[in-house]
């Protein structure tokens, strides 16, 4: 057993002992592939001018170079077996660590499911597509949480994906690019399947060529075997609802149990944090789909 998946035995430990907030693991048992360094200190770019949403400051994390994992279990007694692996946006410029984050895993601990936070490469790389770096960090995560669901105490056969804004986009290229890994294989991880067993898209970005009009980016090779997927997102959002309606059209066209959810109103950006927009009450009906489709029964 190498280091990396060590220290992922010791995390599972300490999560069994009850600590109240994981530890976050690093993702690569090495430098993540094609990282040179050079990159500024990660750190929380925040500035105290911009905007809060639902009254609340946010995490806007960036220059980051070491990806990690966080696993957050929930209560025994609540615990279905299901594990997602949640995507904060940003535009692959920074990270929203908490609002699309940490609060995501604690909703998802709250009906039951596991949440595996990825901090993934940010900002943008040159000379790659945006999405690069940060794919070949939501494949490796996908294959080695499933490497070791046994010790996480989850069901392969139930571990998803949930990703906001350029987190949806870069949890819908997950679900469309699993066949081959997009790095050199590091380990017995590697070799387990990265294809989320559901995915879910929240005010999700990019996935139409230059983000607008009606043709599917390319990295979306949407097919029947794209796992189910639940969509939100409102109409009024600036990155246009077309992102949605394309790739849900798509999924449909493809036969792809697929859900639809679009609001008249609430703009982007509000992660789960609820306001009077009937956009924020996503979470319920995230809940309700997972629970009709089977994904919340202990087996």
């Amino acid at each position: 057993m190498n280091r990396r998946l060590a220290l992922l035995g010791s995390l599972i430990i300490t999560l069994r002992l009850g600590a109240a907030e994981p530890k976050p693991e690093r993702l690569w048992p090495e430098t993540a592939p094609g990282e040179k360094g050079g990159m500024a200190e990660e750190a929380d770019l925040t500035k105290p001018t911009e905007d809060f949403v639902a009254g609340r400051r946010l995490i806007r994390l960036g220059n980051v170079s070491t990806p990690t994992l966080a696993v957050y279990k929930p209560a025994p007694e609540k615990d279905t077996g299901a594990a997602v692996l949640v995507c904060p946006g940003g535009g692959y410029h920074i990270l929203a660590m908490d609002l699309e984050g940490t609060e995501v895993c604690e909703w998802l601990n709250s009906v039951g499911v596991t949440g595996v936070l990825l901090k993934y490469r940010v900002p943008r790389r040159e000379g790659l597509p945006p999405h690069a770096a940060p794919l070949q960090d939501a494949q490796r995560a996908m294959g080695l949480v499933r490497h070791r669901a046994k010790e996480l105490g989850i069901d392969p056969r139930r571990i998803g994906v949930l990703g906001f804004s350029a987190g949806g986009h870069l949890a819908a290229a997950l679900s469309n690019t699993f066949q081959v890994r997009t790095y050199p294989v590091v380990d017995g991880a590697d070799k387990e399947s990265c294809r989320p067993d559901f995915s879910v898209l929240i005010y999700p970005a990019y996935l139409t060529k230059d983000n607008q009009g009606e043709i599917l980016a390319p990295e979306m090779t949407v097919t029947s075997n794209t796992p189910p997927t639940f969509i939100a997102m409102a109409e009024d959002d600036p990155v246009k609802a077309e992102n949605a309606l394309v790739y849900f059209k798509a999924l449909k066209d493809a036969k792809v149990p697929a859900s639809m959810h679009l609001y008249p109103t609430g703009g982007h950006g509000y992660g789960l944090r609820r306001t009077e927009q009937e956009v924020t009450t996503w979470p319920d009906r995230v809940a309700d789909w997972m629970r009709s489709s089977g994904l919340l029964v202990r087996k």
